[in-house]
């Protein structure tokens, strides 16, 4: 697929938004850079998630969707709307073959969880369900007519990651922190 082209007919009934055929896509496909100082909150960056990638995309993107992607998802910008609105619109896990560091580290800190997995990416077809563990790091791909999935592994999240996550991203991770600390004094 042409980098920059919107992406076609991603939205399954399994919930799995499939952008592995583009590598590099870069934040900007996201959440567009002109609505970097007018767009601040969850509810203002909704509706141009993805717009330059997939129009259909903010519109029909619900809670528990899972995105499958290519290498290098994320590149460009330090800019943390597109974390944030992922997040936001409930995005249970991104799995891809390779994320730029800088949104890597974005999803972290908003508790969006990434899965690094090429193997399962190259197996994905449109169709297939998707279900992801991260604390046993795996990824479980279910094929029609299929009885056993496919289970693909990564290396487990350490558990600082999943502490983050599991709070809801790092600033909530440091409030629950600082109050536990403090209760136990």
């Amino acid at each position: 697929m042409e980098q920059g082209a919107p992406c076609k007919k991603t939205r399954m009934s399994n919930k799995i938004w499939n952008y592995k055929a583009q590598d590099s896509v870069n934040t900007d496909l996201l959440f567009p850079g002109k609505y970097t100082y007018s767009c601040s909150t969850a509810e203002q960056i909704r509706p141009h998630l993805l717009e330059d990638l997939d129009p259909t995309f903010s519109a029909n993107v619900q809670t528990g969707d899972l995105l499958v992607v290519g290498s290098n998802f994320g590149c460009g910008s330090s800019r943390e709307q597109p974390v944030l609105g992922l997040k936001a619109v409930g995005i249970e896990a991104i799995v891809g073959k390779s994320f730029a560091r800088i949104f890597y580290r974005a999803a972290i800190n908003q508790g969006l969880l990434l899965v690094e997995c090429p193997a399962a990416v190259d197996a994905f077809e449109e169709g297939d369900e998707l279900a992801v563990d991260a604390r046993n790091g795996e990824v479980q791909i279910s094929k029609a007519g299929q009885a056993d999935p496919l289970v693909f592994r990564f290396p487990p999240l350490p558990p600082e990651v999943l502490a983050i996550r599991e709070a809801g991203g790092l600033l909530k991770h440091c409030v629950q922190t600082l109050r536990a600390r403090r209760a136990g004094q």
